[in-house]
């Protein structure tokens, strides 16, 4: 089957995000010098994977303009195309300065929102540098995703430039939360939904990261969306599979992935579930947070650890070797907005390992739903700490449970989320949009 070359916008290749694991998997037969990246410099780093894709522009500072005075304070980020080699990597800034963006994140943003400033505060426009760079690469067509109405805006610029089939992936329903509070409240919330349907319009196949999400969008914008979320490698998750379901004497509750909005408050109910199981129950469960940043909170319990990310080469051991694996969402209105139709990226490896999933979220969520469907892991969706401990000790107590839903994680992640088969329903997917197109170009700037 022929490749395609195609243009991916927003999301590189690397394996320290959700998103950058899921697009190296969806595209994992396609061919590298089919593929091309453009992103902000804020998303690449030195490790990223270049085998998968070596093509690369970065959008810096003559592209993605900043509202004054902004443009006095933010980092000034080369424009072109970035070199990888197997020693060195030019033209990327290696330290993204956390302190600086911490700060930043903690007052300033929230300011801007507040003050409206935020849905305009940077621009991302077409450079004639940038646009040279997409002529030369010569794309079949366009991969897309988007988590800003500034995005939303590029994608349509681009679109408009390149008249290319155009494919749109949405990761997270993040327009439902935006702009919650602050002075220009309905004004940006009517913008952004305005020009996402635009978008929509312009997009010859739209994708969703899960089944409630595609069922959702069909009614919210009248469009069919197809559901992607995560393949996995097969092979590399059986290396290290689990095989035996007895628990060690302290028995081990990991969790790995980010923390932020959505998790963070759950993460804490865990780790007083742990503490009421060892109190009460006489146990020695342990609680590890495997997250690129130490949670202040966890030093408040002695049965937390923190360990850092570790190469991903090495999580089918690291997961197999845990005694139980869990998936947290916060409870409350607003996390709940923003991760109701997600699908954890990490939801198939932790089926792939072999390991006992517990899943302590709402119950209206893709990711309780898509459970409960096939019945893969141990859920709890009460937002109690009683309840969650009582299931935590079923479980402790209950070898054949473990491993009757372990087993069946194990055999769904095989039937559905093997990347040789997903990862060739995307290809043909996009193949297809190619051959197929040759519509005439909407108007996407039609106010």
């Amino acid at each position: 089957m022929p490749f395609p070359k195609v243009l991916i916008i927003n999301q590189p290749f690397v394996n320290n995000t959700g998103g950058g694991i899921t697009l190296s998997n969806l595209f994992s037969n396609w061919k590298g010098n089919k593929l091309a990246v453009a992103c902000s410099g804020y998303a690449l780093t030195p490790d990223m994977d270049f085998s998968v894709c070596n093509n690369y522009y970065q959008l810096g500072s003559e592209e993605r303009k900043w509202m004054f005075p902004l443009n006095f304070i933010s980092r000034k980020y080369y424009s072109g195309k970035v070199i990888f080699t197997d020693n060195a990597t030019k033209n990327i800034v290696k330290n993204k300065a956390k302190t600086r963006g911490k700060i930043i994140d903690k007052y300033v943003y929230p300011l801007l929102d507040f003050a409206g400033f935020s849905n305009f505060m940077v621009r991302t426009k077409l450079s004639s540098k940038f646009c040279n760079w997409i002529d030369e690469f010569s794309p079949d067509v366009i991969y897309a995703q988007a988590s800003s109405l500034d995005d939303i805006l590029f994608c349509l610029e681009i679109k408009r430039y390149t008249n290319k089939p155009f494919i749109f992936h949405m990761m997270d329903d993040w327009l439902s939360i935006l702009d919650r509070k602050g002075v220009f409240v309905k004004y940006w919330r009517d913008k952004a939904d305005k020009k996402f349907r635009v978008l929509l319009e312009n997009t010859d196949v739209a994708m969703s990261i899960s089944e409630y999400m595609a069922s959702e969008y069909k009614r919210r914008y009248d469009k069919e969306f197809i559901t992607f979320h995560n393949p996995i490698a097969l092979d590399f998750w059986k290396k290290d599979q689990r095989q035996t379901y007895q628990l060690k004497e302290t028995p081990t509750i990991l969790y790995a992935g980010r923390i932020g909005l959505g998790i963070d408050d759950s993460l804490k109910m865990i780790a007083h579930a742990v503490d009421k199981v060892n109190k009460d129950f006489k146990q020695k469960v342990k609680f590890v947070i495997q997250t690129a940043d130490v949670p202040g909170w966890i030093y408040d319990f002695k049965n937390v650890e923190h360990q850092n990310f570790v190469a991903y080469e090495n999580l089918p051991k690291v997961f197999a070797e845990t005694d139980f694996l869990i998936l947290p969402y916060d409870f409350d209105e607003k996390s709940i907005k923003f991760i109701k139709y997600s699908m954890p990226t990490k939801a198939p490896e932790y089926m792939a390992s072999g390991t006992p999933i517990i899943i302590f979220a709402p119950q209206d969520t893709a990711l309780v739903q898509y459970a409960q469907r096939y019945q893969w892991a141990t859920i709890v969706t009460e937002n109690s700490v009683d309840k969650l401990a009582d299931k935590l000790v079923s479980l402790l107590k209950n070898n054949s449970l473990r491993q009757e839903t372990a087993l069946e994680a194990k055999t769904i992640a095989a039937e559905k989320h093997d990347a040789n088969k997903v990862a060739l329903d995307f290809q043909n997917i996009i193949c297809s949009t190619v051959r197929n197109s040759g519509q005439h170009l909407k108007d996407v700037f039609t106010s």
